[in-house]
Parts: structure tokens; C-alpha cells; sequence
């Protein structure tokens, strides 16, 4: 089961108190009994909005060109090719004649 998402337990929590606020101001009830069966209504009800709440869609975003390797991705020939070491001969400057 998903975990609930942070509007869900708003619109549930704020249903169980109204709710709740509303029934025991409305049946103007004093007895333990009452006050029980209109909390398990409250707390039901405030449920049953949480659960109906919409969920959050996850974002799609079109890639138009595919994204470049991460450096943990790039291969590396198993064999590297020896280059023989070129000397340079020295410059020589011209000598005026």
C-alpha cells in the first residue's frame, strides 16, 4: 500500500475533526456511547476522504536527444596500442652568411 501523501492526511484529518465537531453539536449527545459511535463515524468518513483524495501523477518529460554517458558508463579498450617515443632534434638558428 502507498504511503499517503501530505493532502490526504490534511483532507482526512480536517474531516474527522469537523465531522465530528459537527455530529456531536447536531445529535447534542452526552452519553459515552454517542460520543464512541460518532468518533468511529468521524474517524471512518475522515478515511474514506483520505483514500479518495487524487494522487499526485508522475511527471513524463519527452527527451528529444539522449542524454550523454555518465563517466561510470564510458568503456575503455581492453588493449592500449604502444606509440614509440618520437625525439626532437634540436633548432638550429641560421647563421648569417
Amino acid at each position: 500500500m502507498p504511503r499517503p501523501t501530505p493532502a490526504q492526511l490534511v483532507y482526512g484529518s480536517c474531516t474527522v475533526i469537523c465531522s465530528t465537531l459537527a455530529m456531536l453539536l447536531l445529535s447534542q449527545t452526552s452519553s459515552g456511547i454517542g460520543i464512541a459511535v460518532i468518533a468511529l463515524a468521524a474517524l471512518g468518513l475522515g478515511l474514506l476522504v483520505a483514500m479518495t483524495a487524487p494522487l499526485p501523477r508522475p511527471r513524463t518529460v519527452a527527451q528529444s536527444q539522449p542524454a550523454p554517458a555518465a563517466p561510470s558508463e564510458v568503456r575503455v579498450p581492453a588493449h592500449r596500442e604502444t606509440v614509440a617515443a618520437v625525439t626532437a632534434e634540436p633548432v638550429r638558428e641560421p647563421t648569417a652568411p
